[in-house]
């Protein structure tokens, strides 16, 4: 039996050519496109201080748990090894954990649920309960996570009919447009390698990489928004741009304009 660190024990592979670039890393491609993952969530902590001045543990916890993805991602494209497949898939389990646990809006929780406190124990027990299951079909780990953002743009969807702001608006319809870039980039590897590889583009799931960080970037400034929104509508939050609005890669974090003032 093989060691589930020996390299190609996973039982998934991507389109990408193995072995074509470096005979020490069996995706090339796949693994040096985690680098988004070590580089916009710093920059989020970085854009959002009054945020993390107000709820200290989300955004710092999201980038260190999206740094152990694009660590533990770039380690089984590296391998394809079984444990950098469940490095890889559990540290992503925990990830969506975390911002459920912190960011999920009140009204959104089960009748049974009374407060947030009860709502994270809810969270660790399936978290713990998803943790375990994962080893049963690792093959299905992939797609059980992605149908997670199934639910996300459903609740997006009802956020968005009740928000009158447009750049509220325009947040969220550029977040879905990342998402279904990622999504589409993702399945074409996954079941079209075939003729990806004719085409000589075998590349899609560096792609998703660098285009879900952005997603993951989006889908975050979207729930701060609607964490101040509900709990400190005082602050008056604002979706605004860096480097600027009109820049042709810019990136969202929230204004709290008066946050100092009267929050």
């Amino acid at each position: 039996m093989p060691s589930i660190f020996a390299y190609q024990s996973a039982e998934v592979d991507w389109c990408e050519e193995n072995f074509a670039q470096s005979e020490y890393i069996v995706e090339y491609y796949n693994t040096i496109s985690n680098v988004g993952f070590f580089i916009l969530p710093p920059i989020m902590m970085f854009l959002n201080p009054q945020y993390i001045q107000y709820r200290p543990v989300p955004i710092p916890g999201l980038t260190i748990m999206s740094i152990l993805i694009g660590l533990f991602s770039g380690y089984f494209h590296m391998t394809l090894s079984y444990a950098g497949q469940m490095l890889d898939e559990l540290s992503i389990l925990w990830a969506i954990a975390l911002c459920y646990a912190f960011w999920m809006p009140v009204h959104h929780y089960p009748s049974f649920i009374k407060n947030r406190e009860q709502f994270m124990w809810l969270v660790g027990i399936v978290t713990i309960f998803s943790t375990l299951m994962s080893f049963v079909k690792p093959t299905l780990n992939a797609y059980a996570l992605n149908s997670v953002a199934l639910h996300l743009l459903y609740l997006s969807n009802l956020e968005l009919r009740k928000c009158n702001n447009v750049r509220v608006h325009r947040l969220i319809r550029t977040m879905v447009v990342w998402w279904c870039i990622s999504i589409t980039c993702w399945l074409t590897d996954k079941f079209l390698c075939g003729i990806c590889q004719r085409a000589n583009f075998a590349y899609l799931h560096s792609i998703w990489h660098l285009c879900i960080v952005v997603t993951i970037f989006y889908c975050a400034t979207t729930v701060v928004y609607l964490d101040v929104f509900y709990d400190l509508p005082s602050c008056e939050p604002d979706v605004v741009y860096w480097p600027s609005e009109r820049s042709f890669f810019s990136l969202p974090y929230i204004d709290l304009p008066k946050f100092k003032k009267q929050c």
